[in-house]
Order: structure tokens, then sequence, then C-alpha cells
């Protein structure tokens, strides 16, 4: 798949097709109608979606969604209306209260980089790109605290070829099978407490050769962080925001992507100032795959 065919597979996406087979007319960014008749150029035509599998890699929220343990206030979803109104019509509206750093969500860099890209400036390139699903599921199945090594990605390349940059990295642990039990999921669910954490994610070497050598656009992973439960110094992470990526944490459905081919839309809320937030991300599998 080229470059411009996953910027117009992943803008297919964002028109909300609520089916697989669907077709959409797309734009490329910053054109109009009006531009390109002025420049004689044809519009762009139809994008046909038959046959995609389009796969949901984010959990719900609710009163189940596992938090960082220091997080403790949890999601809440308040009423604020329900019910008839006096025009004789239904209406429901709710307040919502998350911590950014829970459930499926994004890190933006400046979660761990003073002065780096808060969520509402990071750039869409890094949010829309191909995806490299590494397999570590049985690593992970035995050393419930492994870590990727540089070996693993070689060996990955070695089978599916190079991961291209600009490419979201997914790590596949099998974790997300274990969501929404904390205990099980994190290792530990003492309130207010995360040392003594437990699950699989980067190691610090293989993380460097992702983000600065072949220039993944982001790192994700179907655990609660890029780091591995026991982590102290959070390196990866540290890692991943100097080189301006961002983190995708809590997924789930990995084992519905292929090592390569699919396309990653990692859309989240789009918040002023901060440091993370809840985040849609999904995946585009082409028929051939």
């Amino acid at each position: 798949m080229t470059i411009s065919e996953l910027s117009r597979a992943a803008a297919a996406a964002l028109v909300g097709c609520a089916a697989v087979a669907c077709s959409v007319w797309v734009e490329t960014p910053g054109d109009t109608p009006a531009a390109s008749e002025d420049a004689g150029s044809e519009a762009p035509g139809p994008l046909d979606l038959e046959g995609y599998d389009l796969v949901d890699l984010s959990h719900a929220f609710g009163e189940e969604t596992v938090y960082w343990p220091t997080d403790t206030a949890g999601f809440a979803l308040r009423e604020l209306a329900f019910g008839e109104t006096e025009g004789g019509y239904f209406y429901s509206a709710y307040s919502l209260a998350t911590a950014e750093h829970g459930g499926t969500h994004i890190d933006a860099p400046i979660h761990f980089l003073e002065g780096g890209p808060d969520v509402a400036s990071i750039p869409l390139r890094r949010l829309i790109g191909p995806a490299a699903v590494i397999d570590v599921t049985a690593q992970a199945a035995a050393d419930a605290d492994y870590r990727l090594t540089v070996a693993d990605v070689e060996a990955h390349e070695a089978e599916h070829g190079p991961i291209e940059p600009g490419s979201i990295v997914l790590l596949r642990t099998g974790w997300s099978a274990r969501w929404p039990d904390a205990l099980s999921y994190l290792g530990d669910d003492t309130p207010g407490d995360a040392s003594q954490l437990h699950f699989p994610s980067y190691g610090e070497a293989a993380a460097r050769l992702l983000v600065e050598e072949r220039g993944a656009a982001a790192l994700g992973a179907d655990v609660a962080s890029i780091d591995y439960g026991p982590s102290t110094d959070f390196i990866v992470h540290q890692i991943v925001a100097a080189a301006n990526a961002p983190g995708l944490e809590n997924l789930t459905n990995l084992d519905r992507l292929p090592a390569r081919g699919a396309t990653v839309i990692a859309l989240p809320m789009k918040i002023s100032g901060g440091s993370g937030g809840p985040l849609r991300a999904i995946a585009l599998v082409p028929p051939a795959n």
C-alpha cells in the first residue's frame, strides 16, 4: 500500500462509515473542490472499502475501565438530563470525568518531555499510518515482565520486511485478554500503589531502534504502559517523548491485525495542554490480509 493509498483509506474511515461496504469521496488536506478546479486537476475518486475489516483497537470507557493505580478517581458519567421534555421529545445529556491516563489512551510527548507537544499539538501524521505489529505473545506468556528486544525487532523484520519510517508500531503481548481484571492485567490492584506492577512491554534498546533509527511515528501496546510493569524510570516513555512521538496504551484486538498491511487511525480527544487523553483507535485491514 502506498502512502497515498494509506492517506485515502484513513480519510475514508474518518467520515464515519458504519459498514465495511461503503464508498466515500475524500480530498487531500488543504484542497477544496474550487481549488482543484482552478488548478485544472481532477477531483479524487471514490474509495471503496468493500472487503476491508474495520477493527476497533479501543476498550470502551465505563465503570470497569482500568486506570494507572495512582489515578484513583476512575471514570464518572453523571446524568444531567434524561427523559421526556416539556416539548414532548426525549433528551439525555451527561457530564464525564476521567483521568488522562486510563483506558485506551494516548501519551503526548509532554507527558515525559518538558515543553513537548501536548495532545492537541500532535501532528496527524503521527496518528495515521501503516501498522507494524510485533508479536511477543509467546515470550510474554513465559515471562510477565518481558521486554521487547532488538533481536525481536530484527526477527520480525526478517520475516515480514523492514519497518518503514512513519509506521505505527504495535506490540502484541496478548495482555488485552486479561482486561478488565485489574489484578491480572496490572499484576497488582492496590489503589494508589504502582510499585508492584507486572506486565510486558518495550525494552529500552528496542524502543531506541524503533523511534530513532526506524523512524516510527508512534509506539503502541496492548498493555497499560509502553514501559514494562516494574519500571521505575519509565525510560521508554522518555525515549519516545524525546522523539516527539506519542504512545498508545491499553489497546485491544491486535490479534486481528496482520504483521503488516493494516492502516492505523488513532485519534485522541483534542485536549489543549493535555499530557494524554482518551483515544479511539481503529485499524483498516485490506482484503488481501
